[in-house]
């Protein structure tokens, strides 16, 4: 009898499907086919859409002497392909660390390796020693787009198909039209690809590799988890953003094992096994594992660069934090901010451990780091940004409201890489996509204070955007737009990161959610 019910349910559930796909859905047109054929679908449209953005400027363009990203990543495609791996680290005649030298993990060096044997197949004049600095022939744009398009297509996507399948299974309401919106909303990220695309990065490789571990901690594949979060923490050191949460929540887990100290080991063999795999070349010597650390951690910096919309470039305004306090002191403040502000959440994980509670935890820490740690860069507001993307159909509202706000964080940024055009182009896109016409928009907001603050922030924002455009700030304030900007994104951050903490605890209120987490694997 059960398992009759259980087919009457299927039966039902497909039958509800097909009756919305035929029952005038917006995404009918999208879906009709399936959820594979509607990922191919959005992901050809999402692949047309980097490809546009491509055509526009870069980070540095035509800014010599050490123009900027692009240079930087051109560079070290020239530095991996003619030194030996012991020296890409260090500090030569052949290597001025100076001049663009390696500041990310290993992993990231082989990328650059890879990427330079394609790149030297092509037009070798792109990466040779030396007189490849500066290199901007068309061609050699044309081969570093093109690199970045297929780290897209064959990290990000997959690892974002894996996602949304394991997202959607096991009972999970969901129709097909709320599948294909919420693959859009993660394929089409804005931010994403204006930042890697545009200004030029390989963010995509690292949020791929982490999102593919989302997908395998949802899936209770920890082991398989923990072997992609520790390849995103080896591609990029911003990762460990995300590392209190997946720590959390898999020790959560490990305690309801019948063997918990078993599966704790197991866990910390596969993250030591894939550490040691890819330093393999510098673990002969301390020396060499501590130039290479040296390297990832440039605290000379400072607390800030630029103008982010975090907790020390928005107060810095009022309090001058370099110079109240050394480097040394900032770095343990900054510490004691950021665990200090991940600790709840940790916590709520380690205590009762669920999947959703999983994505709120890597939202909130990520938040955390954002916001208090040390050495943030404008573009690190994609890592706060990719659980929100995870939980836009949990969270509409929050997920539009966050887009909007890291979109505007990064303006100034893309302005100066003159991409105006494509940063107002995708904005468009993102609204329209937004409110495409589904099922999730069936309540409308009703409260009135809210619809008053919204629009204020919005009327403030486009007022921004007008202003930062058309006029010059004060000779004596010079970076007074600026600094405007970082404030209202800052306002907007810190009031989500306390909502989203609030409503990780919430959860607990959820006692059949907690029961299914609670049993014994």
């Amino acid at each position: 009898m059960t398992q009759m019910g259980s087919k009457r349910k299927v039966a039902k559930g497909e039958k509800d499907n097909e009756n919305e796909v035929d029952g005038g859905d917006g995404w009918w047109w999208i879906t009709r086919k399936g959820i594979a054929a509607s990922f191919m679908c959005i992901a050809a449209f999402g692949l047309l859409i980097r490809v546009a953005v491509s055509l526009h400027p870069y980070s540095g363009a035509g800014n010599p002497p050490k123009f900027g990203d692009f240079e930087a990543q051109r560079h070290w495609m020239e530095i991996t392909l003619h030194l030996p791996i012991k020296d890409w680290y260090t500090n030569s005649t052949l290597n001025d660390l100076s001049y663009w030298g390696l500041d990310y993990p290993p992993l990231t060096a082989y990328q650059s390796y890879f990427h330079g044997l394609f790149l030297r197949l092509f037009h070798p004049e792109s990466v040779s020693l030396f007189t490849s600095r500066g290199h901007e022939s068309y061609l050699g744009k044309l081969l570093m787009r093109w690199t970045v398009l297929s780290s897209d297509g064959l990290v990000f996507f997959p690892a974002v198909f894996y996602f949304v399948l394991v997202y959607y299974s096991g009972g999970r309401n969901g129709s097909r039209s709320d599948m294909a919106w919420h693959i859009a909303m993660i394929l089409l990220n804005p931010c994403l690809i204006l930042i890697d695309h545009g200004h030029f990065q390989y963010n995509c490789i690292s949020l791929g590799l982490t999102v593919g571990a989302i997908a395998s901690v949802l899936s209770n594949k920890d082991l398989v988890a923990c072997f992609l979060f520790s390849l995103a923490l080896n591609h990029k050191q911003m990762s460990a953003y995300f590392a209190p949460a997946f720590f959390s929540h898999l020790l959560g887990k490990c305690l309801r094992h019948r063997n918990p100290l078993l599966q704790v080991l197991k866990l910390g063999l596969v993250v030591l096994g894939t550490f040691s795999i890819v330093w393999w070349p510098y673990l002969d010597s301390m020396e060499s594992v501590l130039q290479v650390l040296s390297r990832l951690a440039p605290f000379e910096r400072g607390i800030y660069e630029d103008y982010v919309a975090n907790f020390w470039c928005t107060t810095s305004v009022l309090v001058k934090w370099k110079k109240l306090f050394t480097t040394q002191t900032l770095k343990l403040i900054s510490l004691g901010l950021t665990i200090s502000t991940c600790l709840p959440s940790m916590f709520q994980q380690i205590w009762a451990p669920s999947n959703q509670g999983f994505l709120y935890g890597l939202l909130n820490s990520a938040f955390s780091f954002y916001l208090f740690s040390f050495q943030v860069h404008e573009k690190s507001i994609l890592l706060p940004l990719l659980p929100v993307t995870l939980l836009a159909i949990e969270e509409p509202f929050l997920h539009k409201w966050m887009t909007l706000h890291a979109l505007f964080s990064m303006f100034p940024l893309l302005s100066r890489d003159k991409l105006v055009l494509p940063y107002f182009t995708l904005s468009a896109l993102f609204f329209l996509l937004n409110h495409a016409p589904n099922r999730r928009q069936g309540t409308r907001e009703t409260n009135s204070l809210r619809l008053f603050v919204t629009a204020f922030f919005i009327l403030c924002t486009l007022s921004l955007h007008v202003v930062y455009l058309t006029m010059q700030a004060p000779p004596r304030y010079p970076f007074l737009f600026e600094a405007l900007i970082m404030l209202l994104c800052f306002l907007q951050f810190g009031s989500l990161a306390v909502y989203t903490n609030v409503k990780q605890w919430m959860l607990l209120r959820r006692p059949i959610l907690a029961d299914k987490e609670k049993k014994l694997l």
